[in-house]
């Protein structure tokens, strides 16, 4: 179940920062010593590697109890990008599947080695409480915090207005984040804003609209919904009908690493036909759970396949599970084909697969289940994963009684952030992975979906804040703030051409728990405008601000 309470991380800033300070000298040193058994280490197998880790936890505990003896900004954010790369070194090896870059278990070992506990292993042995092999519903951010923080001491006040506009408002007024910007500050606790420069001015959002996404998703199906795939038998024609239930997750790799499986749904169409004598079928497939066109209107493009309610592997034609890759025309005949060989394998002949419809007269074989609903928004997040965003779009749609397709689910969107008493004013969605440069966003929106994300009376939302990319660790801030803030901001990214936008929560040298949204257009160069957001983000970790 996803963890409701929030207030923790409302007091682990000044702890965060005190262990940062302390441990930086120590820790550069014991990285640079350890650096060829951790080598030795990840090439192991798994069994030693998880021996090696859990004999490390009490060295890096004390490590990180150490007394703190100077302070700065400068000794923070060193000494958080030394601790960052030097776990993430660590965690990245024993991390599972999708999981490698560190994100879940990363938060987890640096709890543990507090001796506090925190988070949840979504490594893909993990069982569900429902299904063994599934990762687990999100982990609470909140334990984790509490983990690296240890007590939880009362905060100092907010930060103000004119302290955060001296900060911000030179490292917004750069050049390189064009000639429109804006930006707004939030605090957690209060739901009260703190800074904002073009608060309501509505910008080309990119893909933060994912953050908009994800909570429409969660609000109208639940944290614990599961999108199924299933198959079905037509008796009097001895067809069997592979039926999309809109699962973008579905894989046919050999290990499904807890994601739903096509083999695996193929092992058990075969065995239920066996038990009907049935050894040779026609194989049909059904895509009718979506509507409208299937290519984006960006077109053909490796950042997303055509949208199908059936496809496995994102119809990506490598072996990659995220970031661009090229995408078969066709996912739901290519998975289909796909399923055809593993039945063939199991001992059914078919038919070459082609489009139909299952009636309501067929008779049910088989099915997989993806996992919960809050899975699929931390991979979508951290990935920045278009085919899921889209996926889920339509499932909102689905959910609310809207067309499953751009249009219905772009309107889905939008309803449902407007029932959630959001900022809704001058937004627009096209689609839901923000791909659209016709899509618009506010920063007054994207930090109240922060803010709501994190409120006692919506824990189903809960997995919007634990999804965003970890600095330094994870999905597309990986290897950003490495030399500063590492682990301590968590955003999600965006970017299209002349677009660049930032959008998450960071906890600041008070302990306060703070959201952004920081969007620019117009600008000539992203790496330059990348640069310069993930410096106000820094800043405003660092900052007292008072």
């Amino acid at each position: 179940m996803v963890v409701p309470e929030l207030r923790p991380w409302r007091a682990a800033g000044p702890h965060v920062v005190r262990a940062a300070n302390a441990v930086r000298p120590r820790l550069a040193r014991a990285a640079r010593a350890a650096k060829p058994q951790l080598e030795r280490v990840a090439n192991a197998a798994r069994p030693r590697l998880e021996q090696a880790v859990a004999a490390a936890r009490p060295q890096l505990a004390r490590v990180l109890s150490a007394r703190p003896k100077t302070s700065g900004t400068w000794q923070y954010t060193a000494g958080a990008a030394t601790a960052g790369v030097a776990l993430a070194v660590t965690v990245a090896a024993a991390a599972g599947p999708w999981d490698s870059t560190g994100q879940r278990t990363a938060e987890v070992e640096r709890a543990v080695a507090r001796d506090r506990t925190g988070g949840a292993d979504h490594g893909p042995r993990a069982d569900t409480s429902d299904k063994a092999g599934s990762p687990r519903p999100a982990p609470s951010a909140p334990s984790v915090l509490v983990g690296l923080g240890g007590s939880t001491n009362a905060v100092k006040s907010a930060p103000t207005g004119p302290a955060l506009a001296d900060v911000l408002g030179p490292l917004l007024g750069v050049p390189a984040l064009g000639t429109q910007h804006t930006a707004v500050v939030v605090d957690v606790a209060t739901g009260r804003r703190l800074y904002g420069t073009g608060a309501d001015d509505p910008l080309t959002p990119a893909s933060t609209t994912k953050i908009a996404t994800a909570v429409a998703a969660l609000s109208a199906l639940g944290a614990e919904h599961r999108l199924t795939t299933r198959t079905v038998l037509e008796a009097d024609t001895k067809e069997v009908v592979l039926v999309g239930g809109g699962d973008p997750t579905l894989t046919a790799h050999q290990e499904s690493d807890g994601w739903a499986s096509l083999r695996d749904l193929a092992d058990r169409t075969a065995a239920a036909l066996k038990k009907r004598s049935v050894h040779e079928v026609t194989l049909s497939y059904d895509t009718t759970l979506y509507t409208g066109p299937a290519l984006h209107p960006i077109g053909v493009n490796d950042n997303l396949a055509p949208v199908s309610a059936l496809m496995a592997d994102e119809g990506r034609t490598d072996d990659s599970s995220s970031g661009p890759a090229p995408r078969v025309a066709d996912p739901a005949a290519d998975a289909a084909t796909r399923f055809a060989r593993f039945l063939a394998a199991d001992g059914i002949k078919t038919t070459s697969p082609g489009p139909s419809r299952g009636t309501t007269r067929a008779q049910a074989l088989a099915s997989v289940s993806s996992p919960p609903l809050s899975a699929l928004v931390e991979r979508m997040l951290t990935n920045s994963d278009n085919d899921i965003a889209e996926a889920l779009a339509r499932q909102t749609a689905l959910a609310t009684g809207a067309p499953a397709g751009f249009a219905g689910g772009a309107s889905a969107i939008a309803a449902q952030l407007k029932k959630l008493q959001l900022p809704v004013q001058g937004a627009r969605f096209t689609d839901g992975s923000g791909l659209n440069r016709d899509d618009r966003l506010t920063a007054d929106l994207l930090t109240a979906l922060l803010v709501k994300a994190g409120a006692p009376a919506h824990p189903e939302l809960r997995p919007v804040l634990t999804g965003l990319p970890v600095a330094g660790f994870t999905g597309t801030l990986t290897s950003r703030y490495t030399d500063g803030a590492a682990g301590v901001v968590r955003a999600k990214t965006g970017t299209l051409t002349g677009v660049n936008t930032l959008a998450g929560t960071v906890v600041d040298q008070d302990g306060r728990l703070l959201a952004f949204a920081f969007l620019a257009s117009q600008t000539s160069n992203p790496m330059s405008a990348q640069a310069a957001l993930d410096r106000t983000a820094t800043a405003l970790a660092a900052c007292g601000c008072r």
